[in-house]
């Protein structure tokens, strides 16, 4: 019986890759310390699944930025718009180019705009969407997925497993950029390059390759599965001597199990921690030639494996295929989990012994090989942190459950309908046509970064802290008030992070001092952990955000997050329904907007930019999950008078499947990503004909580079052809955390005079 792993957190123990990264785009270090950077925390990364006992270790799964732009640029995938870097697309040349398909490129006479960003799958990890154009060509422009096996093999040996986007998957993660063709029907040309990929690595003595299906799992229309079918038949014609394995994960194959089975490969790999039920048929359908992956180790999540019920599917799957053709493994790459709890310590001891971060899962598959096959001494310590969960104190609290249980409808459902409230709310605040205001968060310079280290190090006393905190908001509001911004935000230059900074002040909630996860390119973002029922035992944002409005006569927004994203941001709870914990935290969050209601705050924002990204994959599932999502929202707002406006916010999403839902959201205001995708995701909006206002983003703010004016208003002009101009207001794309402060200035003062144009160019009806 084998082990594996499917990939491993890249971003380095202590960020190192996070920070490389940033100086080479700031110029302070070369190309040369960037890859010394990169290839020390690789050989780490290897050298820690080796020495766990991993038998199939993971190389190609380290990247830069992001593993699907990796796969554009070794495909050859490239947009036209950056055909002036392509040329030099050599050394720093090919790094410049990668890095400017992810982040845009405003410099030596050009100005290019990033390709789009998405969420991977149902994740928090964002990729770089593929552009096709019908006449697409596919060729190998990139060595990196040879070079970097070649170092892994002289570490690892045979040991060593490329792994690679699947050609499928990589077509339909992407996106057509013109008219008159389907993506999947590029898969002829596609191919061809594939296998030359698979053969260029059998030659230099790869034994396994491992390719990432994770489309395997989503509904299928009958040409993608033709397309499955086409791609693998076709490898499998022309290529021999190493090992396929297509692995899916985070859902079951459902109806794509025969066909998956089916595929002209060596091994499966499915995901049993997400989709257990699944074991059963596949194994019913299985052929005799094909070893069987079983994702039993959680890949998403930090808590530690019931050894007992993965036992449970081990031995299922040896009794019916026998331990030769079975292979243990996480259920996912190990990316989207925190490197290692060793280096926590200042947890609560009892808590910790229930928790496992990638390290640790490593040693959870070398295990349950060991049990599998004798080992019982492993099994009893395991067993132990089991029971200690399921009775701890710490876990339940009777008064939050029975107050969850109380919710009624009417808790859910504003006093009013929105026509009505929209009218008293334009009343209260008599903003302009086309409002502007910010999505909330300002740029963290160092300085304020500085401030929180030196009270944590007690080298700052909290009067000392607040009185620092309260210029910065200030300043902030000065300004704002001086660019002639509409809504002002404070800046949250006291928040740490828009889920942890609640999460601190919330009963339930643990953090960890190095659990980062890579959420896009350089951006890491450390989860808190849900380990108990959600109460909120204190105020959390009033005493800011009533300081704030205090400075202006300025309407100013008070400043939440969601239930649902604070759920998908955080490491949840598996031992009771996700549906259980959002409400536990709607309520908690519900109580907070009373607060600020109470504290004279008339616009409140709540923002639920993963409500998308919690969707099911497979829409037989949706209905559900959006049903107690939407209710979870509403839960929040659902107290407030008519006067007072509450707003949220979406990150990167495609909303077309979900349009009626975010409606029953009944906010008065959305603010949505849009501008990478040039206003393309409003056409859900307007054949829908949403009926709330809506603040559609001109600015990219994940790029550095700034938009003009007659680009930002362009973008308004696109918005109020398809929507009702009296409903739209203007905003970045979302908060400013992440950015610096000369290109955030630059970029909203810009964005001020598009909204002041679209006043004079656009009719807007009374």
């Amino acid at each position: 019986m084998l082990t594996q792993n499917l990939g491993y957190p890249r971003i380095g123990g202590q960020r190192q890759l996070k920070k490389a990264n940033e100086q080479y785009w700031a110029g302070k270090i070369d190309l040369n310390e960037l890859t010394q950077v990169a290839r020390k925390i690789k050989e780490e990364n290897w050298q820690t699944q080796l020495a766990a006992g991993i038998d199939l270790i993971p190389c190609n799964d380290f990247s830069y930025y992001d593993q699907v732009l990796d796969t554009s640029l070794l495909l050859g995938v490239i947009p036209q718009r950056y055909s002036p870097l392509v040329s030099k697309a050599t050394g720093n040349g090919e790094m410049d180019l990668y890095f400017a398909m992810a982040r845009g490129y405003q410099k030596e006479g050009l100005d290019l705009t990033a390709m789009e960003m998405t969420k991977w799958l149902d994740t928090n990890y964002h990729y770089i969407v593929p552009e096709f154009t019908a006449a697409q060509e596919f060729k190998i422009l990139s060595e990196k997925v040879f070079s970097e096996y070649t170092t892994a093999k002289e570490l690892l040996g045979h040991k060593a497993k490329p792994v690679l986007v699947g050609p499928v998957s990589y077509l339909l993660l992407g996106k057509e950029k013109e008219p008159g063709f389907e993506r999947v029907d590029l898969i002829k040309k596609l191919v061809p390059v594939y296998v030359e990929i698979i053969n260029g690595l059998r030659q230099l003595g790869a034994t396994w390759i491992q390719l990432d299906e994770p489309c395997l799992a989503l509904d299928l229309t009958k040409k993608e599965k033709e397309a499955f079918d086409f791609a693998y038949r076709r490898i499998a014609s022309q290529v021999s001597g190493v090992k396929i394995l297509v692995a899916t994960y985070f859902e079951a194959l459902a109806d794509n199990t025969q066909l998956a089975v089916n595929l002209p490969i060596d091994a499966l790999h499915i995901d049993l921690v997400r989709a257990p039920e699944q074991l059963e048929e596949v194994l019913t359908w299985i052929p005799e030639q094909l070893q069987l992956s079983i994702g039993v180790v959680d890949g998403r999540n930090v808590w530690k494996n019931d050894y007992e019920k993965s036992l449970g599917l081990i031995n299922k799957a040896i009794q019916k295929l026998g331990a030769d053709r079975v292979i243990v493994a996480p259920s996912c790459s190990l990316l989207h989990s925190p490197i290692d709890l060793d280096l926590e310590t200042a947890l609560d001891p009892e808590i910790k012994n229930w928790m496992a971060f990638a390290k640790q899962k490593l040693n959870e598959v070398s295990a349950l090989k060991q049990i599998a096959e004798g080992n019982k001494d492993l099994l009893q310590a395991n067993q132990k942190a089991m029971e200690s969960r399921r009775a701890s104190q710490k876990v339940h609290k009777p008064a939050v459950k029975n107050r969850v249980n109380a919710i009624t409808e009417g808790d859910a459902t504003r006093k009013s309908v929105f026509a009505l409230r929209q009218e008293l709310q334009r009343r209260r605040f008599n903003l302009p046509a086309f409002p502007t205001t910010t999505i909330g968060s300002f740029p963290q310079t160092d300085d304020i970064r500085q401030l929180r280290a030196r009270l944590k190090s007690g080298e700052l006393t909290v009067e000392q802290y607040d009185k620092s905190i309260e210029q910065a908001t200030i300043d902030a509001i000065r300004w704002q008030e001086q660019l002639g911004i509409d809504v002002l935000v404070h800046g949250e230059f006291e928040r740490n992070d828009m889920v942890e900074y609640f999460g601190e002040q919330l009963d339930g909630f643990l953090f960890t001092k190095n659990g980062w996860v890579q959420s896009y390119g350089s951006r890491c973002v450390k989860p808190p952990v849900i380990y108990g029922d959600v109460s909120r035992p204190k105020d959390m944002t009033v005493r800011w955000s009533t300081f704030a409005a205090a400075q202006t006569d300025k309407p100013m927004k008070g400043m939440l997050t969601g239930p649902v994203t604070i759920l998908q941001w955080s490491f949840v709870r598996d031992d009771q329904p996700r549906e259980q914990t959002t409400n536990q935290i709607a309520v908690a969050i519900r109580d907070e907007v009373l607060a600020l209601e109470k504290a004279g705050i008339g616009i409140i924002q709540i923002d639920e930019a993963a409500i998308r990204e919690g969707l099911p994959l497979r829409k037989a599932k949706r209905a559900q999950y959006l049903g107690w999502a939407v209710k979870a929202f509403r839960i929040t707002a659902g107290g407030v008078e008519d006067t007072t406006q509450i707003h949220t916010h979406m990150c990167y999403s495609e909303f077309n499947d979900i349009i009626e839902h975010i409606a029953a959201m009944d906010a008065d205001v959305i603010t949505i990503e849009t501008s990478r995708s040039q206003m393309e995701l409003l056409q859900a909006f307007a054949h829908f004909k949403y009926p709330n206002e809506i603040g559609p983003g001109v600015y990219d703010i994940h790029s550095p580079r700034v938009p003009t004016t007659e680009e930002m208003a362009s973008l308004l002009a696109k918005a109020a052809g398809l929507l009702p101009a009296q409903h739209l207001w203007v905003n970045p794309d979302c908060g400013l955390k992440t950015r610096k402060w000369p290109e955030t200035k630059a970029a909203l003062e810009n964005m001020v005079a598009a909204a002041r144009q679209a006043r004079e160019t656009i009719p807007v009806e009374a």
